[in-house]
């Protein structure tokens, strides 16, 4: 039986699903990442053996290439939402928050941590509040 995973942007413009495995899921700390995502670490989900089916809004979809390096960012274009792209080499690039399913795979590594923000050390210190604390 196939693993088939859903997704959407924020807007909900766009859905796809994702029809296959993933092989790994990293949390990347190079400063790419720290620029297209506002945040500390993107968390993606490789596969090379996956399917991507655009579901609606795939009009809406556009991929940008960092020049002169591998950095590949797919968003929407009403809302921004990161979105998955397949890469040159045929690896399919997931964004873990962009999938409306669970994700069952668990993080497999930090990478790039030279790279990582300063303030993201000892996050688990910090105290957790349900709710925006205004």
């Amino acid at each position: 039986m196939e693993l088939v995973k859903n997704g959407s942007c924020l807007c909900g413009a766009v859905s796809f699903e994702i029809a296959g495995s993933f092989e790994c899921f990293f949390l990347c700390h190079c400063q790419f990442c720290q620029k297209d995502t506002g945040s500390a670490h993107s968390a993606n989900l490789f596969s090379s053996t996956a399917t991507l089916k655009w579901h609606s809004g795939n009009d809406k979809v556009r991929i940008f290439q960092l020049p002169l390096t591998k950095h590949v960012k797919s968003f929407c274009t009403q809302c921004g939402s990161a979105l998955p792209n397949v890469q040159e080499d045929g690896l399919l690039v997931v964004p873990a928050g962009s999938l409306d399913d669970d994700v069952t795979n668990y993080p497999n590594a930090h990478i790039f941590v030279a790279s990582r923000a300063n303030w993201d050390i000892g996050l688990d210190e910090v105290i957790m509040v349900e709710r925006l604390p205004i």
